[in-house]
């Protein structure tokens, strides 16, 4: 009998392993975690037509103009004429020509054998001269690198100042060679910033700009970036100069955005209610007002996307759901803008996560 229980459990034996293996994946499965479906918020943003992270455009703030484009895709094929044939084109729009002439030398800075060719073709072309500045500060800050001091090395400092002194040189050859245009004083802003400028000097700086163009966007913009605590200034410094340049701006400048990216850049607080004070309330409110001017009378301005990237962002800070899907709408597919920039590459996933949690908030209030 005891022989034949144990045969009996011999053969029972792969029945309860098997019985014990099925009930282990059982209880597994039902106290795992399943895995994640897809976000709601996201799928309610998909509805709607705003863009995944992996379709966000991060090199630029707003869709770049179709000639924009043209001409850079020239550029690197090796031909610069339709280059030089925007810059000439644009004329005296100040802010656009900065803008095409930022493009323009990011591009240079890659790689210059089309700008080369310009410049042997055209000697003395201011055109070909501003780029070639900015070009060069560019260069320059691309060998700094994008880290704090003490994590960039003494060659890179080395390379970073000897270039942008390089660039000095150029930036005094392009306003000889144009001495209307605004553009080369406003590429050495950054400069300025690299190399240590005193505020006497880039007072004097500043004073060749504004005789030039008053309420450029990106040469505030830039400016302000040298008063920040961060760089060459003070928290105070950079606010006198936000609040004194929008308060003297006509509306439709864009100006207002400077307080906003004031208070982006010394904000050290992660207390929302210090985004929503009465103070912040009428600095958004003066935002919208401002770009719904600029829009009126020009849509495509540089500096406009910035703006509506700021407003957006805070508007979701103060919870203004609908106000700041709004804004997202306009500016969903550019991403190169604050506050997202700063996130480096995770910029766009950043910027969609804010973005999205403004999606849900409005879909649930409706």
């Amino acid at each position: 009998m005891t022989v034949l229980l144990w045969i009996l459990a011999v053969l029972a034996l792969p029945l309860v392993i098997a019985a014990l293996w099925f009930t282990g994946v059982f209880v597994k499965e039902l106290f795992s975690p399943s895995p994640p479906g897809p976000d709601a918020t996201a799928l309610v943003a998909e509805r709607l037509g705003l863009l995944p992270a992996e379709r966000q455009d991060t090199e630029h703030a707003a869709p770049p103009p179709a000639a924009w484009s043209a001409a850079l895709a020239a550029a690197r094929g090796g031909d610069w004429e339709p280059a030089a044939e925007l810059l000439r084109a644009n004329g005296r729009d100040w802010e656009r020509r900065s803008s095409i002439t930022a493009e323009l030398g990011t591009l240079a800075a890659e790689e210059d054998g089309w700008l080369l060719a310009w410049e042997s073709a055209r000697p003395g072309d201011p055109d070909a001269a501003v780029v070639r500045a900015q070009g060069t500060v560019y260069l320059a800050w691309d060998l700094r690198g994008a880290k704090q001091a003490q994590h960039t090395s003494r060659e890179q400092f080395e390379g970073f100042h000897r270039m942008l002194t390089a660039a000095r040189e150029e930036i005094a050859r392009a306003a000889e060679l144009n001495p209307e245009d605004p553009t080369p004083y406003i590429v050495e802003i950054w400069v300025g910033l690299g190399l240590g400028y005193p505020g006497a000097e880039m007072d004097k700086l500043w004073a060749k700009i504004t005789s030039r163009a008053p309420y450029h966007f990106g040469a505030h913009y830039a400016a302000l970036q040298y008063w920040c605590a961060k760089w060459r200034g003070s928290k105070r410094q950079a606010f006198a100069f936000a609040e004194r340049a929008a308060a003297e701006a006509p509306l439709g400048s864009l100006l207002t955005a400077l307080p906003l990216i004031a208070h982006f850049e010394h904000d050290e607080t992660t207390d929302v209610a210090a985004d929503s004070t009465p103070e912040m309330l009428a600095l958004v409110d003066a935002g919208l007002a401002d770009a719904a001017a600029c829009a009126a009378s020009d849509p495509d301005r540089p500096g406009l996307a910035q703006l509506r990237h700021l407003l957006a962002y805070y508007l979701h800070l103060q919870d203004r759901h609908e106000a700041a899907l709004e804004q997202f709408r306009l500016v969903d597919g550019h991403v190169d803008a604050l506050p997202w920039s700063y996130r480096g590459d995770g910029a766009a996933s950043y910027y969609c996560r804010v973005r999205n949690e403004t999606v849900g908030a409005v879909a649930d209030a409706g």
